[in-house]
């Protein structure tokens, strides 16, 4: 039997982790390991306690989740970061997946999202909330033709296949789903996003929709 996911709720506000934490220790597959009020006490549980994933705050004193992701993506074997959010879109949430964050969560989102989030993690795949996540993707690509003819650049040294993978994680799909989408096995699918992010010099997943939605290659029809 597999062991429950290790995961580390981190918020300065007490009424939001005993939330999480509700939610969290409702599934059996999920334990919480420990509760953080700051960046600072973060850094310290993830490295005594080694959990699986990080649910990270941006906003707190001390240490912020910037600073906070940054620092845990140091560790040996660092722990999955999930960054929460406000439904506004934290501008602070781009800075988080670029140091390393593995996606975003609604800190309003309904509970099965949440637990959602810290399984899809676990797994390594990206967990960007479905009701914001072509928003999201659309104002991190901005405008500009230098930036669109870069990431088409970027994206050539790309086989066919390993494309029709990225379309497939530019649009939120799940390793499971993109197997299922492209009939292909799950661990081919894992391999194929693993070259496409060594061909790119990416980290993770989201990085590779964000390159895709500047590249151009997903459909821009989005609400």
């Amino acid at each position: 039997m597999t062991s429950p996911t290790k995961t580390l709720i981190v918020d300065d506000e007490w009424l939001v982790r005993s939330t999480l934490r509700t939610i969290l220790d409702a599934a059996l597959d999920i334990t919480v390991v420990g509760e953080a009020a700051d960046g600072a006490e973060a850094v310290e549980l993830a490295r005594r306690l080694r959990p699986d994933v990080v649910l990270m705050d941006i906003r707190m004193p001390r240490i912020d989740g910037l600073t906070a992701t940054e620092r845990i993506a140091r560790l040996d074997q660092p722990p999955h970061v999930v960054v929460l959010t406000t439904f506004d879109l934290d501008e602070y949430v781009h800075t988080a997946l670029r140091y390393g964050a593995v996606g975003f969560l609604l800190k309003d989102a309904p509970a099965e999202d949440m637990l959602n989030a810290v399984r899809s993690a676990a797994r390594g795949d990206a967990m960007i909330s479905p009701r914001v996540t072509r928003r999201l993707l659309r104002q991190f690509s901005g405008p500009g033709p230098d930036r669109r003819s870069n990431a088409e650049q970027r994206l050539s040294v790309l086989t066919e296949r390993e494309r029709e993978v990225l379309i497939a994680v530019g649009g939120g799909l799940s390793n499971t789903a993109i197997a299922a989408t492209l009939y292909m096995s799950e661990a081919t699918v894992k391999t194929h996003i693993s070259r496409i992010l060594a061909k790119l010099g990416l980290t993770n997943r989201v990085q590779a929709a964000i390159l895709a939605h500047q590249a151009g290659v997903l459909d821009q029809d989005m609400p």
